[in-house]
């Protein structure tokens, strides 16, 4: 067992990362839990219209608008991959309605066909200018969350404005002087996971009538069709966004894992939606933590972590938890038969 794991020190492990370690722990932690939240308030929409497999197909043509790029710019700066990958992830959730609506073929098969060939399509552009643009496909594919804090961002400050920033609790992490040093990878995902916060928050009536049901939305003036373009408009940003970090085949359970957890304790959807957040901050943290003693990749272990609170909730879940249902079937083992009595009746 000792050759398989390493030894677990909670000094090393746990309080060392947010002493000697700050600066780097905090920016981690800080874009998992963006990340997380980011996908996780949209993946209970896919959850609820059983589209959870689109994410899957988004995710993986970023590759497709990678190599796009890299073959007519030959430029891998952040704008010109963004803007390429979204429109790769556009161009995805167009390609599955119209196979699905145009043709026989069902949903799940229409998505299978979308994101294996834009995928591959992806391999093949990278492959041909390979020579004349490096591009680390291990990064794409798994993210590498570890390089975040290494990119800085300086603004300068007023005096008086570096005074007031100078007293908050972790000013040694990003203010040197008057300059505010920041993470711009982290400050984007940033105001991503607050823009989709934001509008949740304004579209929530919109967003559950249309996908509990479309007719209704449509009899109560909602045009859902707008509703679900718009939905997998805000889902490619989101995919563009955190497969820099966490890479475009992780990015699939950051959208799945928290939604399907905070169903499993709740049915009513603000709670579920809160449950979401909550499972974005545990999820980042425990798996912070875990790839510091096992030594691994950070994203991954943000998954695993989030994977471990799954099982959690599959077990103890008050209603459709294992051990819930367990205790039902035995209380109904239990319970006597009832008597079954018979009167006389006179002639």
């Amino acid at each position: 067992m000792n050759e398989l794991l390493p030894a677990f020190e909670w000094q090393q492990h746990v309080i060392a990362p947010w002493t000697t370690g700050l600066k780097s722990t905090l920016w981690i932690v800080l874009m998992g839990f963006f990340v997380a939240t980011a996908c996780g308030l949209l993946g209970n929409y896919l959850i609820l219209r059983r589209m959870a497999l689109v994410d899957d197909a988004i995710s993986h043509s970023v590759l497709a608008g990678i190599g796009v790029a890299v073959v007519l710019a030959l430029r891998l700066d952040t704008p010109t991959l963004f803007i390429a990958a979204l429109a790769a992830g556009l161009a995805t959730t167009l390609i599955i309605e119209i196979i699905h609506r145009y043709t026989r073929v069902k949903q799940d098969a229409a998505i299978g066909i979308a994101f294996t060939s834009l995928f591959a399509l992806g391999v093949i552009l990278i492959s041909m200018k390979s020579g004349k643009v490096h591009i680390d496909t291990e990064c794409v594919l798994y993210g590498e969350v570890a390089l975040v804090p290494l990119e800085k961002f300086k603004l300068t400050l007023a005096p008086a404005l570096a005074g007031a920033v100078d007293k908050l609790p972790m000013s040694e992490v990003y203010l040197r002087g008057n300059e505010l040093v920041m993470s711009p990878d982290v400050i984007r995902m940033g105001f991503v996971a607050l823009a989709v916060a934001l509008l949740v928050w304004i579209f929530y009536k919109e967003l559950l009538v249309s996908s509990f049901d479309p007719a209704l939305a449509f009899s109560l003036g909602i045009n859902a069709t707008v509703v679900h373009y718009a939905l997998m408009a805000l889902l490619s940003v989101v995919v563009v966004s955190a497969f820099e970090s966490v890479g475009a085949i992780l990015v699939v359970a950051m959208l799945i894992l928290p939604g399907a957890t905070a169903h499993l304790l709740s049915a009513r959807l603000p709670v579920i939606l809160a449950l979401t957040i909550l499972h974005a901050a545990l999820g980042t943290l425990l798996g912070f933590h875990l790839a510091t003693w096992l030594n691994c990749s950070i994203a991954g272990a943000f998954v695993v972590a989030g994977m471990g609170l799954f099982l959690l909730a599959w077990l103890f879940s008050p209603h459709d938890g294992l051990l819930a249902q367990w205790h039902r079937r035995r209380n109904i083992k239990l319970e006597p038969p009832e008597e079954i009595t018979t009167e006389k009746t006179a002639p």
